[in-house]
């Protein structure tokens, strides 16, 4: 076996590695496989027989492209929630198999990704690396430039912002309250996945009011029975696209809440009012402004 034929080898046997944590960087699978492709770029044009750690070398290689990629993505505001508003379907690029992509972002977490998508690049990359993938800070500093110390502040900032402990800390809500927050919220999913009209019925407030964004201003739903029959109708639109697979708990803006984010990426946000162990209001946000300004993060299980 010839040295170049090793060397493919050995880029081979870290290649999902590589995609793992490209795949959690950008966030999209396309993008992930460009990054994975110019590491190998890279490394077909070194001197590979200096390389100590190849797969430390190449991890820290797709790092660097990566943060290339945020930054290049934020500068150029590239990816605008208006054009991820529209419509609950997963959008992927080309080349990339929808149900691949859709399996990725639920093994990985949709709120967790679209937590991610509002970290600035040192940040992820600092939490990714080191929270996921455990990277010593000492290794992750000269990636993003930082001392070690720095570095250890980005990922912890980064930390608070996924794990949204500084907005239910602000809200003053109990642990407990949070807690049955989340099986209301379960509840209410779990019905929706089913298309389970009575379930619905059983978590929603009698009277409850639904405050519904869309292109022609805010709509107003009373009642249980009114906003459950429409809920169900506007899922069944979708079934072809699996739309309640997209539908994930979340904290927004520290309570318990509902994001739907095809692909990953944030489509709508459900914000609730509970109380007495009922939905009493639901605030339906797609603006993408309001969605940009929103403090989101994941729920632990």
């Amino acid at each position: 076996m010839s040295a170049k034929e090793v060397i493919a080898e050995q880029f081979e046997t870290n290649r999902s590695h590589l995609r793992a944590v490209a795949y959690r960087m950008l966030g999209s699978l396309n993008e992930a496989d460009d990054a994975v492709q110019e590491a190998w770029l890279r490394l077909s044009r070194s001197e590979s027989g200096d390389i100590q750690n190849l797969g430390g070398w190449l991890t820290t290689v797709v790092a660097r492209v990566c943060l290339d990629m945020l930054r290049s993505r934020k500068a150029r505001s590239e990816e605008t929630l208006e054009t991820q508003a529209a419509e609950p379907v997963a959008a992927t690029g080309t080349g990339v198999d929808p149900e691949q992509e859709a399996i990725l972002a639920e093994s990985v977490g949709l709120a967790l990704l679209v937590v991610l998508d509002t970290l600035a690049p040192a940040e992820r990359l600092a939490f990714v690396l080191h929270d996921m993938f455990a990277m010593p800070f000492e290794e992750i500093a000269p990636i993003v430039g930082r001392s070690g110390d720095a570095t250890r502040q980005l990922a912890s900032r980064a930390r608070r912002r996924v794990q949204g402990a500084d907005r239910v800390r602000e809200r003053g809500l109990p642990l407990s309250e949070l807690a049955g927050q989340r099986e209301v919220v379960d509840a209410f999913l779990a019905a929706m996945h089913a298309g389970d009209f009575e379930g619905l019925i059983a978590v929603l407030d009698p009277e409850v009011v639904v405050r519904a964004e869309s292109a022609e201003g805010v709509r107003e739903i009373r009642g249980a029975r009114n906003w459950a029959k429409g809920a169900l109708a506007y899922q069944a639109r979708f079934r072809d696209a699996q739309f309640a697979r997209f539908m994930q708990p979340a904290l927004v803006d520290g309570a318990v809440g509902i994001i739907l984010a095809p692909g990953g990426k944030l489509s709508r946000a459900l914000r609730f009012t509970i109380a007495d162990r009922k939905i009493r209001e639901v605030e339906i946000i797609v603006n993408p402004e309001r969605l940009r300004a929103l403090d989101l993060a994941v729920l632990s299980e």
